[in-house]
């Protein structure tokens, strides 16, 4: 069975996508928290599929080499994120490495750690979870919309590297999504975008014919907020 390695699996967006994925893949789950990881895996595998734990900071680079270098993978999905919003003069500098850290850097040092096997194999799939922020700007999102512009520059630039390769890349954007990220409390806005929604969108990429790739998917609500 053919591997996918999802970050920020234990919750929210991540865990939707493992979920869906596990329907094909054997899971490689990956977060900070191996307790919340354990439901994770025990849900896959009630359902019968296979999914495994890495206990994981995508942000410390040397961990992720170690723990995910040797692994053979067909499919990384970047999903593990932080979003601080606030306004830059309120934004302390370690509030600002954090999010960079994480966003930026983390799914550099993941990719990174999978991508030489994939190239050596000349198959895999590269899906980052960008946001609709990436190409807009809002008050109190300074730090995360420029994270989110970058993960939109890396993702198109890679394609560009790699797609001769075999290896093909998708950014996801989505809109607004009903979890628990920022500070928000999921469940009390049914207009939202669902987690489900943006994994059925990496189910889609992953499975599309070898000789087509689609690059960036931009995901929104079908209906917006009202007072």
């Amino acid at each position: 069975m053919s591997a996918a390695l999802v970050t920020g699996a234990s919750r929210g967006i991540g865990r939707a996508i493992s979920e869906r994925l596990a329907e094909r893949y054997e899971i490689i789950a990956v977060a900070r928290s191996a307790k919340a990881l354990e439901d994770v895996v025990r849900r896959i595998e009630a359902r019968g599929g296979r999914c495994r734990a890495i206990a994981l900071d995508v942000s410390d680079h040397a961990a992720v080499s170690s723990a995910l270098a040797s692994l053979e993978v067909d499919v990384v999905v970047n999903n593990a994120g932080l979003g601080i919003i606030k306004p830059i003069a309120d934004m302390s500098v370690d509030e600002w490495r954090r999010q960079v850290s994480v966003n930026l850097d983390g799914m550099f040092y993941v990719t990174r750690a999978v991508l030489p096997g994939m190239i050596t194999r000349k198959r895999g799939y590269v899906v980052n979870i960008g946001s609709l922020a990436g190409r807009n700007a809002f008050v109190g999102g300074a730090c995360y919309s420029a994270t989110k512009h970058a993960v939109i520059g890396f993702s198109e630039s890679l394609m560009l590297e790699v797609r001769d390769a075999g290896v093909r890349v998708t950014v996801i954007m989505p809109g607004s999504v009903d979890t628990e990220f920022a500070g928000h409390t999921a469940g009390n806005a049914p207009w939202k975008l669902t987690p489900a929604d943006v994994a059925e969108s990496v189910w889609y990429v992953v499975n599309q014919p070898e000789h087509a790739l689609v690059s960036r998917v931009e995901l929104r609500p079908a209906r917006v907020a009202h007072a």
